[in-house]
């Protein structure tokens, strides 16, 4: 299904955009040829490398290839809603109408104009955005907790070392008491990512930089990467728990492992071995990649969960079919019984689909509040 629904984009494409133009057969078939290579660029390179998560090639070229998938997808759907428009009219008017001459061209120049903004958005750094998070419980000490949440920055050729070390430099400017990173920081191996993921070594705060795995750790090897987070001077947290501890009071953070862990024969997430043995009154703020299964961590007792995994949607109106896969959880706060639950947007995306529209990046101060 997901080679699927570019290819037929490219068909509606090219035999209701392209072909129809007034251009020479000579000229529209390599054009055609191209569009499809792009159009199938993650199964391409899925067959050449073994993997289609970690292109390694130029990044202007993975920029040029995001901005024609995106125009492709764009102007497919251009072109089925300008084709249900001629046939409201032709039914309204009860004879065949043709498209005017100069729609296809504009569809085009509208496709390829969104296409590359929506590129610029998913490559920018993040914006700074602050929320609150009401917590019961919440000892006094820690009423205005600040907690920088990063997810999701999937360094690669499109996300490289200078992006990283201006967004550490924006996340170390918060100033908050605690940064956590839930997964998803790479894509690629530590070869090929060293230099890229070398400025996180910077993030600093008072009670730490803690990190969980997501999906994407699992395919370029786990144990390494979390063993290279390490050395960067980031803590890992997998199905276990640390206690942050402020004038004599307590908080339990917690983390788990993705789910995508079985699949490599790995322990998948454990919420109740994360937090077994804290102390129980404490409230418990579990960092887990992915939101889907919310509802178990707040019937084990967690107060506060942090996530990403979902990009939010990437594209409004998207979002709803990303929720979709996720048991609801897409973007923003969500009450989950008496839990907390906020799923960010992410810090960055996947090289592979880098594109934005009315769902930004966002850099996350979450500041806890006392009921």
């Amino acid at each position: 299904m997901f080679h699927i629904a570019p290819l037929v984009s490219w068909i509606v494409v090219i035999f209701r955009t392209i072909w129809p133009l007034p251009i020479a057969p000579p000229v529209k078939t390599p054009v055609a040829i191209a569009l499809l290579l792009v159009s199938q660029h993650h199964l391409i390179t899925k067959v050449l490398t073994g993997t289609m998560f970690s292109p390694e090639i130029p990044r202007v070229a993975m920029i040029s290839v995001n901005v024609a998938f995106g125009a492709i997808l764009i102007l497919a759907v251009i072109q089925l809603v300008v084709d249900c428009l001629l046939l409201l009219i032709c039914a309204i008017k009860q004879r065949r109408v043709r498209m005017a001459g100069p729609v296809r061209p504009i569809a085009i120049a509208i496709a390829l104009t969104v296409a590359a903004f929506g590129v610029s958005q998913a490559l920018r750094i993040p914006d700074l955005k602050e929320i609150e998070l009401r917590v019961a419980g919440l000892p006094a000490s820690f009423d205005g907790y600040r907690i920088v949440q990063l997810t999701d920055l999937h360094l690669s050729r499109l996300f490289q070392a200078d992006w990283t070390r201006d967004v550490v430099n924006a996340t170390n400017a918060a100033g908050a008491d605690l940064i956590v990173v839930t997964g998803d920081l790479i894509d690629g191996t530590i070869e090929a990512r060293r230099e890229d993921i070398q400025p996180l070594s910077a993030l600093a705060s008072p009670d730490g930089v803690w990190v969980v795995p997501g999906n994407h750790e699992y395919y370029f090897g786990h144990r390494d990467w979390m063993e290279h987070f390490k050395r960067l001077g980031m803590r890992g947290l997998e199905n276990e728990h640390t206690l942050i501890v402020k004038d004599g009071a307590s908080i339990t953070l917690a983390g788990v492992t993705d789910l995508s862990a079985t699949e490599f024969g790995q322990e998948g997430p454990n919420v109740k071995r994360a937090i077994a043995g804290a102390p129980p009154e404490n409230v418990v703020v579990l960092l887990d990649h992915q939101p889907r299964y919310a509802r178990d961590a707040a019937d084990l007792g967690v107060d506060v969960q942090l996530s990403g995994h979902t990009h939010g949607g990437m594209i409004f109106g998207f979002n709803q079919l990303i929720a979709k896969f996720n048991n609801g959880f897409v973007s923003g706060r969500y009450q989950v019984g008496k839990m907390a639950l906020y799923v960010s947007n992410g810090t960055a995306l996947w090289i592979g689909f880098a594109l934005r529209l009315g769902v930004p990046s966002e850099l996350t101060v979450i500041r806890l509040r006392s009921v």
